[in-house]
């Protein structure tokens, strides 16, 4: 699996947006110039985890929602990540899995 980073920075264009923070603002948070705030928020650099570590903290957003978009606190987090695992399952498997997380759910493990 390869990194999409026109994602990437478009998500956290998103959420500096929503945090109403500026690129100069941001760039001066972290340290670094704006032309390279607005690289990352282009995709037309890479990110290294320290760097993306340090923009979800300030940001208020998990690395997660950067990387994959989908938040942990969504209803829907990782609904379709478990469809696609289960797609291709023989029905055993699935039963198995299932009650694996029912277990694992109500506290039973």
């Amino acid at each position: 699996m390869s990194l999409n980073f026109n994602i990437i920075g478009t998500r956290l264009k998103q959420a500096r947006l929503n945090k109403k923070i500026t690129q100069e603002k941001l760039a001066e948070m972290i340290d670094v110039s704006v032309t390279y705030v607005s690289r990352i928020e282009r995709g037309s650099t890479n990110i290294n985890l320290k760097r993306l570590s340090e923009l979800c903290d300030i940001l208020e957003v998990s690395e997660g929602e950067i990387l994959n978009g989908t938040s942990n606190k969504s209803p829907s987090y990782m609904t379709k990540e478990f469809n696609d695992l289960l797609k291709n399952c023989p029905a055993e498997k699935i039963n198995l899995i299932y009650n694996i997380a029912e277990l694992i759910v109500n506290d039973n493990i």
